[in-house]
């Protein structure tokens, strides 16, 4: 049974972007993702995002991807939401990767911005509505310019909110002057997608975080939104200050690569990373190990 949602909360509030474990030969580690889910859902995680860039999609397949969300579902789909990435830059597969989350049993999806081919707005409407048609699922669009080359606009984002499915939004975007008109606009559920605006985000209108921070920090990242939601501003912004150095020490480089270091760092699944992806150097595992350290984390 699917963890209980709410308009305003339909994937929870705290949503770690999990990374995809593999095995020392590079094989997809199902009793990995199961171990790390759990130990992610156990440090107050009431959401997961699987098969996101986090998780590595661009180079895991099809069948993989599927087998994935069927582990974490068994893991922990009674205690989270376990959504699943579903975005390409083609319809046709985004819709085919859809259905087959629905049906390993997903509780959402996730649908980013098509990439590198930069549709118009008119393009990314219909890319994201057939999307929504095409299961009974709810979706979260997922807006990074800096990916895919092309933001969501206002206009658009509003349009796509009309959407009985589409019902919320990661936000990656960077611009909280947006974000205000698009949440007061669209009325969609706003999660932040960049860990350093998580406050700021949530003072506009978000509701949660879909963070790669989550992997290190869920539990400041609970008590950081416990504290805002409940009316403690100084306290939330405490916790905020407490994890810049975690926010900045993350995105060093592309954050799936420090979050593997991290998570290895601390002896939890992870293991190598698939080209194009690398392992951090030396120099950039030490300068990880002081972030880190400087924001709390125990190593």
């Amino acid at each position: 049974m699917a963890p209980t949602s709410t308009p305003q909360t339909p994937f929870g509030r705290v949503l770690t972007a999990m990374v995809t474990p593999f095995t020392a030969d590079g094989a997809l580690d199902l009793d990995g993702a199961q171990r790390l889910a759990t130990h992610l859902v156990d440090a107050g995680n009431d959401g997961l995002v699987v098969n996101g860039t986090t998780g590595e999609s661009p180079t895991t397949s099809d069948a993989e991807k599927a087998d994935l969300i069927r582990a974490v579902l068994e893991a922990v789909g009674d205690r989270a939401h376990v959504v699943a990435g579903v975005g390409t830059n083609d319809t046709h597969h985004s819709i085919e990767l859809a259905r087959a989350a629905e049906q390993a049993g997903a509780h959402g999806l996730l649908t980013v911005t098509p990439y590198y081919n930069k549709p118009p707005q008119e393009g990314l409407y219909r890319h994201f509505t057939a999307i929504a048609d095409a299961t009974g699922l709810p979706v979260m669009l997922y807006d990074i310019p800096g990916r895919s080359g092309v933001p969501i606009s206002t206009e658009t984002i509003v349009r796509l909110a009309e959407h009985p499915r589409i019902v919320a939004n990661k936000d990656a975007k960077g611009d909280l002057g947006r974000a205000s008109w698009a949440i007061a606009r669209s009325g969609l559920a706003w999660y932040s997608g960049d860990d350093m605006l998580n406050l700021p985000l949530l003072s506009v209108g978000a509701v949660g975080f879909v963070s790669v921070v989550g992997h290190v920090a869920t539990p400041d990242l609970r008590a950081l939104i416990d504290a805002f939601t409940s009316g403690d501003v100084q306290k939330a912004t405490e916790i905020h200050q407490k994890l810049l150095p975690i926010y900045t020490g993350m995105f060093r480089t592309q954050g799936v690569m420090t979050t593997k270091a991290a998570l290895a760092l601390q002896g939890l699944p992870g293991g190598p990373l698939r080209p194009p992806m690398i392992e951090l150097t030396e120099e950039e595992t030490e300068q990880l190990k002081i972030d880190l350290a400087a924001g709390g984390v125990q190593l």
